[in-house]
């Protein structure tokens, strides 16, 4: 009699520990899930960065000095709220350096 309440406490705890187990497993594939959306996210950002860029220079013979002047001029429209843009110009005549990053939530 005691060796099978013994046997059944040692089966709940088996089926608790797994339990356990999956969600954590769960939560763990959930947060790197949504990691890998923001890297994609944050490389289309700089890719539609440049290449309105591009096409300023193509149109205008120089590239923006600012980002502003793509928003404002270009239409871009980019994410703020999720993603922080890093745009240095150092000379109109080469292409400008862009850093997208997803911000943290």
């Amino acid at each position: 009699m005691y060796s099978d309440r013994v046997k059944k406490k040692t089966g709940l705890f088996a089926v608790f520990l797994a339990l356990l187990l999956l969600a954590a497993l769960t939560a763990f594939a959930f947060s790197h899930a949504g990691r890998d959306v923001s890297e994609e996210g944050a490389a289309a950002i700089c890719e539609t960065v440049r290449r309105s860029a591009l096409q300023c220079y193509v149109v205008e013979g120089a590239f923006p000095p600012e980002l502003q002047y793509l928003e404002k001029n270009y239409g871009l429209q980019i994410n703020t709220e999720d993603y922080l843009v890093a745009y240095d110009c150092f000379a109109s005549n080469l292409p400008p350096t862009i850093r997208v990053i997803a911000r943290g939530k």
